[in-house]
Formats: structure tokens, C-alpha cells, sequence
């Protein structure tokens, strides 16, 4: 059998590579782009076990901060095709497979 502590430690080394955010794609302006990830990662961390409340917090923080018709969907395995508003769009993965993807459209 092959040594447990080696197993661990490998699940650990995972874990602590994957705790980043990880854009996938954007098309935001910098400034937009670091505040909306920090925002994602806040909400991420708070409500680790209940997406819908990230979700929310995340848009009702970008409609405050960006002008109203944000919109957010944090998940696992999910695919998407969505019409949004020139440099409004962030779809990036937390955690390792923690995807959330933001956009405005009007």
C-alpha cells in the first residue's frame, strides 16, 4: 500500500494551489476587474456553503458600486451563453472548481 502522509500531503498542496482566483475571461477595465475579483473572493469565502447568498452579495455590491442590471451565477459544472455590455464581464473560477461568472446587460 502506498504511504497515507504522501496522499495528504498532495490533497493539501492541491488545495493551497486552487485557494486563487483564476480568470478564465474578461473583458473589464483593470480597476473594474480587481474589485469585482476581490468581491468575488469575499463572497466566496463568507458564504462557502451557500452560493445564492455569495451570488446576491456580489450583485447587489456591483449594482451599488457599477449602476443597476449586474448579474451573477456562482457554481459547479454549469455551461452558459449570455448577451452582455461591452467590458462588463468576468468569468473566472475560486477554490478550484468554484466558478462565478458576473456580466451587465441592460
Amino acid at each position: 500500500m502506498a504511504d497515507t502522509g504522501e496522499g495528504k500531503k498532495e490533497e493539501a498542496d492541491y488545495k493551497r494551489l486552487h485557494c486563487f482566483p483564476l480568470i478564465r475571461h474578461t473583458d473589464m477595465p483593470e480597476e473594474m476587474r480587481v474589485e469585482a475579483m476581490e468581491l468575488c473572493v469575499t463572497a466566496c469565502e463568507k458564504y462557502a456553503t451557500n452560493n445564492e447568498s455569495a451570488a446576491k452579495m456580489i450583485k447587489e455590491m456591483m449594482d451599488k458600486k457599477f449602476g443597476s442590471s449586474w448579474h451573477v451565477v456562482i457554481g459547479e459544472g454549469f455551461g452558459f451563453e449570455i448577451t452582455h455590455e461591452v467590458k462588463n464581464l468576468l468569468y473566472m473560477f475560486f477554490g478550484g472548481s468554484l466558478a462565478v461568472c458576473v456580466w451587465k446587460c441592460s
